[in-house]
């Protein structure tokens, strides 16, 4: 009796009615998705606006490319050494208290870029940027996995994720008129950029404060049969059969966490690479004023968005059918991981145009395209404290590259007086990146006939 007792504390009843899921999955999206995006979108802005403030401010304030770019991937140095703790307090404290306090913080700081001179106040903000948002990202994949099971996590992560290219696309559509503010109440219009665009993560941290649960358990629009039939379904995820999913030792130890990882440096070094010049790169294609490069940029992260969801509904529709491993996720990557190569190569060959703005394009697709078949891998490795440090381990791995991708392209551009080499060789890593996941794909193949 004592034994059934402690089952039942342990491991809730499950429910056979299949309708008590969907409920309880429409809920959750309805709750979490939006809120959770919106705040991940203002992340997105505070972290890239520099890359339109830069058609300003490196003329203002006297910024070679090389410490431009310095200063743009120093953000990435200080998040990755931030991951780790980040997310293991997300864990200590909850998600509800810990990601309103990195909203806020960010915020506060994203408006203090306003008042950068120097270099070093550069470096300093974008150093202080990075410690401050450390996590959020990473504390949002593993919170997901605590509402979504494997089948459901790569349209669930998309549909946060999707504000990403939505937030590149206000950021193209306000940036123009906001730098056009130059000179309004003494102030230059990429500072106005900052100031405007740091209020929203200070609001919506208080919103998250008030509105986000910090898991199922805490959740009171859920009924007792839609918490219990969440908490039954992550619990005992298939894939998750036969792997030591909580052991924290683990998790960090893993080569899966460190090829993943490797993989996420790969692709956000070339990224971000991208990201920080691709204004400048259209501008001197097109010459172009400020807001119609804008305008290009929004509809270029309309099709990434798009073509982020419906990659992810694919995946999932997959994974539905191999509900045992995350085999066919793979393949939902690999692809676009050539595609990212290609777009690079043919960049660097053209100054057309057209051709680059085409070509910029296949990247910002490409990229977003692979973002939740890829981000529902880590959730299938470990669960629980054993998830969030995994989840965090290969952010911080990837973030490294988000300082190396814009650095050396900024360098690259002082010593030869142009992009077209840098784009060159950004060319190559994600070659790199789609043979470590053909290697991932192949080890997963062998622990399932092994089982």
């Amino acid at each position: 009796m004592a034994s059934t007792s402690q089952q039942i504390i342990d491991e809730p009843p499950v429910s056979p009615d299949a309708a008590i899921g969907a409920s309880a999955m429409r809920k959750a999206t309805r709750r979490l998705i939006p809120l959770i995006a919106l705040g991940y979108g203002a992340a997105y802005m505070d972290r890239v606006n520099i890359s339109f403030a830069s058609l300003q401010m490196n003329r203002d304030l006297h910024f070679s490319a090389t410490i431009y770019g310095f200063g743009a991937g120093l953000f990435f140095l200080s998040y990755a050494a931030c991951e780790i703790p980040s997310n293991l307090l997300l864990y200590r404290f909850g998600a509800r208290r810990w990601l309103s306090r990195i909203m806020v913080t960010w915020g506060i700081i994203a408006i203090l870029m306003l008042f950068v001179r120097t270099p070093w106040q550069f470096y300093t903000a974008r150093f202080l940027l990075g410690v401050a948002e450390a996590g959020f990202f990473p504390g949002v994949i593993f919170y997901l996995t605590q509402w979504f099971p494997q089948e459901l996590r790569a349209r669930a992560i998309s549909r946060f994720y999707i504000s990403l290219p939505l937030s590149s696309v206000v950021t193209g559509l306000i940036a123009g008129p906001l730098l056009n503010l130059d000179g309004h109440l003494g102030l230059r219009g990429w500072q106005w950029l900052f100031l405007v665009e740091g209020i929203p993560a200070i609001l919506l941290g208080v919103v998250f404060l008030l509105l986000l649960p910090d898991g199922p358990q805490q959740a009171t629009w859920l009924t007792e049969d839609e918490r219990t039939w969440i908490i039954h379904h992550v619990r005992n995820d298939p894939s998750l059969i036969g792997e030591n999913s909580h052991a924290l030792g683990a998790a960090l130890f893993d080569p899966r966490v460190w090829q993943v990882g490797i993989f996420m440096l790969l692709m956000l070094g070339s990224s971000y690479a991208y990201t920080y010049v691709a204004p400048d790169i259209i501008q001197r294609a097109t010459h172009l004023n400020t807001s119609k490069v804008g305008y290009i940029i929004a509809a270029l992260s309309l099709l990434g968005a798009a073509a982020m969801l419906l990659n992810a509904i694919y995946s999932d529709r997959v994974q539905r059918r191999n509900p045992e491993s995350n085999y066919p996720r793979y393949m939902h990557v690999i692809p676009w991981a050539f595609l990212i190569s290609a777009g690079f190569f043919a960049c660097s060959l053209s100054t057309n145009p057209i051709s680059v703005v085409a070509s910029i394009g296949t990247i910002i697709i490409a990229y977003n395209a692979m973002q939740g078949p890829l981000w529902s891998l880590p959730g299938s490795f470990f669960q629980g404290r054993s998830a969030a440090a995994g989840i965090a381990t290969m952010n911080m791995i990837g973030m490294i590259g988000g300082f190396l991708g814009p650095y050396f392209v900024g360098f690259a551009k002082d010593l030869t007086g142009d992009y077209q080499r840098a784009l060159l060789f950004m060319s190559l890593p994600m070659l790199l990146g789609a043979a470590i996941m053909f290697y991932l794909r192949a080890e997963t193949r062998r622990r399932l006939h092994k089982t």
